[in-house]
């Protein structure tokens, strides 16, 4: 092969038409001369070359992407840029440490800039003005030494070690906040108290960067004594006090030199969360939590040395005294702040981030107008019916009883969801727990309308695999077991007075309020279907175990939270979260109050379903003789429930019309120890029931207040209200005879309901409504609130 077919021959492969030399072959000549390769041996090293070579360029295509990002992403350079950050990052904090500089002293500006809040009805009348200024500073020296240590124990154990800053906690807190995550936990007691006297509670980059710098200076030029001084006389203790002598008065009735370190550990338990750890107040969840946050206090005095075991072991926790009267919220007043502030201070941590102690320090006292929901003249019917219908029959000296017996009741209106009314106890001074908010006493059988919202939802069956509608027969047999899949799974609750029903309807079990009957439908839709639906109805089932006791009522509820259910029921399935806030305004922000009216949680078909059978209650069942027989009744539509009590310490009626719902509950508190008691022979009553008292004071303020025209617009072919088990009068609606295929009208020989009602009041059903005794094995769930402080973790938000 010549010079010539040798180049064309790689010009064809692919490589470049240069002359190559082949291994093992001597150099070409001086001269110029190559040695020429004749015969197969050079045929094959050229296709071998043509193979690398198109190898070679294939790598090379691939690589060549590679190859650009490393040369971009070098060592050198990622460690130049890292560096090249890192000096700008320091010169930047140079920049902000020289630009920033402590703010002058202004503990009176902070005093001036205090203004009372002023709240209004919903007609913009004035409800109340609420918020002097409760502030006196106090030497750290008249500090006894034990009670300075529980607010360091409490807040920052490495307060004397550190340099006035958590640097991983703030960085934490700028990370979250440039993320939208809200507040976090971990600031210094230095800082906390830059925050409190020098600054705002705003979560922005710029705030969190200006409290970094002035606590580094602050701890330079302060020393930990004036400092720690500082914190405990600006800090918010709940009552209105500002400052540990506030503190002292407003719940020890003693000057901050004579507080005890049991007395010191309590107060600076509160600071996580003044609101829901105040003693008087708190819900039974509340007590638990600041009752675990005082011995994590104490406990961590002895880790560091501040407090002797021994001490430490004889130490027991000091209940604080009752709260002093406070001008502007007598009567139902303070009640009704009370839930306002709690609904503002609750919008506020949701919408900028911050813990709830920030939240209430950015209410109480900040100058702002909070518009309620709260209608003048209906507020003022429900005070005057609850008056009229039990507190006005109630004589603690001539029946014990009679003084442990505490009422509270709401009223919503559920297209808006409006808070219209509440009723939180006697007087606010006399009674400082909102009866209208509590949540540690049983719901009862009020709660029975959601097991059967639960069941038309998931469209269950009986255990014989039959629908379950208003007309489903059940056993109503006291003491029946319950069953599973052919087993008993151990509980058979008794009905009230240990009636047998029999074979009846769903539609007469509600009427009845059968125990055995519900306790069973809970187990064939599931328990934990059950639950779901409660909770998605506005019940808070947090913690809650999904067992068939629940079937009862048993958790706690509140009867703001049972006239949210209702309201969502009679609002045809579309959540309502009751609010008491129609606006709330301040010069320095603004904010968006949420939309009370929510998703659809359940069907309109299974809702209305719910309210049709309610109707029977009324019209035909345990709510006869004062709601349907009530002479103030003047054509209402009316559906509702009642409900007793384990051993008759509460009872209920919660009910609405096609425009309102009321939820009315009393409950059994001992009038010195507020522990949950019986409320037997109270107003002269054998036992006090959900028909009784309850319905009482909802007809009463209800039929005055209330569109006499309302009709239900259902969207449902079962229940009372389209079946009525009733026998109407044939002049009225002729047309709403009972079929006569109807199981409804199928009840006992003996049961005198099947007749026609009459304007006699006395022709009562029998005992108002079922108590939900529960056997001794089944405790009664302990209540859950919104809380989710962690009490052994300082600055905790929430």
């Amino acid at each position: 092969m010549g010079r010539a077919e040798d180049r064309r021959a790689r010009q064809q492969s692919g490589r470049r038409a240069a002359p190559r030399r082949t291994s093992g072959m001597p150099s070409a000549p001086v001269g110029g001369e190559s040695a020429t390769v004749v015969g197969p041996p050079a045929a094959q090293g050229g296709r071998a070359a043509a193979r690398r070579a198109a190898k070679s360029a294939g790598k090379g295509a691939k690589g060549g992407g590679k190859g650009r990002i490393r040369r971009l992403f070098t060592w050198k350079k990622i460690l130049g840029t890292f560096l090249g950050a890192c000096l700008l990052g320091i010169g930047a904090f140079i920049a902000l440490y020289l630009a920033v500089d402590i703010p002058k002293d202004n503990a009176a500006a902070q005093a001036a800039q205090r203004q009372s809040n002023v709240y209004k009805y919903s007609d913009g009348s004035t409800l109340a003005r609420d918020g002097e200024v409760n502030r006196e500073i106090v030497d750290l020296a008249k500090v006894p030494k034990k009670v300075q240590r529980a607010f360091v124990a409490a807040e920052n154990k490495s307060f004397y070690k550190d340099n006035g800053i958590d640097l991983k906690g703030t960085a934490r807190g700028l990370l979250n906040t440039v993320m939208g995550k809200g507040a976090q936990g971990g600031s210094t007691i230095t800082q906390q108290y830059v925050k409190n006297y020098y600054l705002s509670q705003e979560q922005t980059v710029s705030r969190k960067l200006k409290e970094m710098v002035i606590s580094l200076k602050v701890d330079r030029q302060l020393s930990k004594d004036e400092i720690l001084a500082g914190y405990i006389n600006t800090s918010y203790y709940g009552r209105g006090a500002y400052g540990i002598q506030a503190a002292a008065q407003a719940y020890y009735r003693v000057d901050a030199d004579k507080l005890t370190p049991e007395q010191g550990a309590y107060l600076a338990a509160l600071l996580q969360a003044p609101s829901q750890y105040d003693w008087s107040a708190a819900s039974e969840t509340g007590k638990k939590l600041v009752t675990a946050r005082w011995n994590y206090v104490l406990d961590n005095m002895v880790e560091e040395g501040w407090l002797e075991q021994s001490e430490r072991q004889g130490m027991t926790f000091e209940e604080p005294k009752e709260p002093k009267p406070t001008a502007g919220r007598e009567g139902q007043k303070g009640y009704l702040i009370e839930l306002a502030n709690q609904q503002l201070v609750n919008q506020l941590m949701k919408q900028e981030g911050i813990t709830r102690s920030q939240a209430e320090a950015e209410v109480v006292d900040q100058g702002w107008t909070i518009t309620l929901n709260i209608d003048k003249k209906k507020q003022t019917e429900l005070e005057k019916a609850a008056k009229a219908q039990l507190t006005s029959k109630l004589d603690a000296k001539k029946r014990k009883v009679d003084g442990n017996v505490q009422a509270g009741a709401v009223s919503v209106d559920p297209k808006t969801g409006k808070v219209v009314a509440l009723y939180g106890g006697v007087d606010y001074f006399k009674h400082y727990t909102s009866n209208a908010t509590r949540t540690d006493y049983q719901p009862a059988s009020t709660f029975k309308p959601v097991i059967l919202a639960a069941a038309l939802e998931e469209s269950a069956e009986t255990q014989d695999g039959n629908p379950i509608t208003a007309n489903t027969i059940y056993d109503g047999t006291s003491k029946r077991p319950v069953e599973e899949n052919g087993s008993k799974v151990g509980f058979a609750p008794e009905n009230e007075d240990d009636q047998d029903y029999g074979d009846v309807t769903v539609q007469t079990a509600m009427n009845k309020s059968v125990n055995s009957v519900f306790a069973q439908m809970g187990v064939d839709v599931g328990m934990k279907n059950v639950m779901d639906v409660a909770g998605k109805l506005g019940m808070d089932t947090t913690n809650e175990q999904a067992v068939p006791a629940q079937t009862l009522g048993t958790m706690g509820a509140s009867p703001l939270q049972m006239a949210g259910v209702y309201a969502t029921l009679d609002n045809h399935g579309k959540k309502v979260t009751p609010s008491i806030l129609k606006s709330a305004e301040h010069n320095s922000r603004a904010v968006e109050l949420p939309d009370p009216i929510g998703e659809q949680v359940i069907s309109p078909q299974a809702a209305d379903t719910v309210t049709s059978v309610l109707t029977g209650v009324v019209d035909d069942g345990t709510a006869r003789a004062s709601v349907a027989n009530n002479p103030k009744r003047d054509g209402q539509k009316v559906a509702g429930k009642t409900g007793t009590s384990d051993d008759n310490k509460s009872a209920w009626f919660t009910g609405y019309t096609p425009d309102l719902v009321t939820s009315v509950g009393l409950f059994g508190e001992d009038a010195k120890t507020h522990a949950q008691t019986k409320m037997y022979g109270a107003g002269g009553e054998d036992r006090v029931n959900g028909g009784g008292f309850p319905a009482k004071i909802w007809a009463a303020y209800m039929f005055g207040v209330t569109d006499t025209d309302a009709k239900f617009d259902l969207d449902t072919d079962q229940g009372a209200a389209v079946q009525p088990t009733w026998t109407p009068t044939p002049t009225e609606e002729p047309t709403t005879e009972e079929p006569t295929d109807d199981p409804t009208t199928e009840e006992p020989t003996d049961d005198p309901t099947t007749q026609e009602p009459t304007d006699d009041p006395t022709t009562e059903e029998p005992t108002d409504t079922p108590t939900t005794d529960e056997p001794t094995d089944e405790p009664t769930d302990e209540p859950t609130d919104d809380i989710t402080l962690d009490p052994v973790r300082p600055n905790n938000d929430e």
